[in-house]
């Protein structure tokens, strides 16, 4: 990608700060990388790269700054937006072939000179002027679709997600700290009808099973691969250390530090 006096900029609705990803987004990282991770698989997007994130799929990433910088470029491609443009440019759609959360784009000079041209719209607030927000999210789209037609399939699908396995599911997704409503939609069943199905899969509830998978998730991290408590807790769902230290002592009757100092003090 060539250089460009942009920084980082968002142009569209917000994204969600849950790790359920709720609306497509376009992403053109112009400093440092970024990785992501499923739940069981990992991907990685250097400087340059291009991806879309895909909606309703769980999506953990974590940046990391070239010289204590980090840049992109984010394009949120929402529901309404894409029936708008489906009305103006109608195409047909089918279910796509590719399920993985991240699409990754290859690069071309259509999107190089399409990111260039942002340049004049940008505010200086990490915006696009709101004025020409959908015109150049439309150009986007164009650009994208006459390069790789398969997109079509991956961003006109407004399903919503299917009834799935439970237990795969939640065995592969426990750490994401997502709400319990979240968890339902994703796969595919009312609130309701996944805390019933949830109790008698497991045989408990689903906020005592996820805290307690989590936890039991902490000790073998700790204890096996000497992992330090303050490194691994947000990866496992939990938001506070301190919660978390008191429900690790609760369970185990003994604090994560404790844990950590036993494998580290010589027989």
């Amino acid at each position: 990608m060539k250089s460009t006096v942009i920084q980082s900029c968002h142009l569209g609705p917000d994204i969600s700060p849950e790790h359920a990803i709720e609306e497509h987004f376009f992403i053109a990282l112009l400093k440092g990388s970024l990785d992501a991770y499923n739940g069981y698989k990992n991907y990685h997007l250097e400087p340059g790269g291009y991806c879309i994130a895909r909606k309703n799929h769980l999506l953990r990433y974590s940046k990391h700054k070239e010289d204590g910088d980090f840049q992109k470029i984010v394009i949120v491609l929402d529901e309404p937006f894409l029936k708008n443009f489906l009305k103006k440019h109608p195409a047909s759609v089918r279910v796509p072939e590719n399920e993985d959360p991240i699409f990754f784009i290859e690069d071309n000079k259509l999107l190089q000179s399409f990111i260039l041209s942002l340049e004049p719209y940008y505010t200086g607030e990490a915006e696009i002027d709101k004025t020409f927000s959908d015109l150049k999210r439309e150009e986007l789209l164009l650009i994208l679709l006459r390069k790789d037609p398969e997109l079509i399939n991956v961003l006109f699908d407004f399903g919503i997600p299917q009834k799935i396995d439970l237990r795969e599911f939640m065995n592969r997704n426990f750490r994401f700290n997502i709400s319990l409503d979240r968890f339902a939609f994703l796969t595919g069943r009312s609130l309701s009808t996944f805390k019933r199905d949830f109790q008698n899969l497991f045989k408990e509830t689903p906020g005592h099973w996820l805290t307690r998978k989590r936890l039991e998730e902490a000790y073998f991290l700790i204890q096996n691969q000497n992992l330090k408590p303050g490194d691994i807790y947000t990866d496992l769902g939990f938001e506070d250390f301190s919660h978390f230290s008191f429900a690790f002592k609760k369970r185990f009757g003994h604090s994560p530090s404790d844990i950590l100092k036993e494998q580290n003090t010589p027989d």
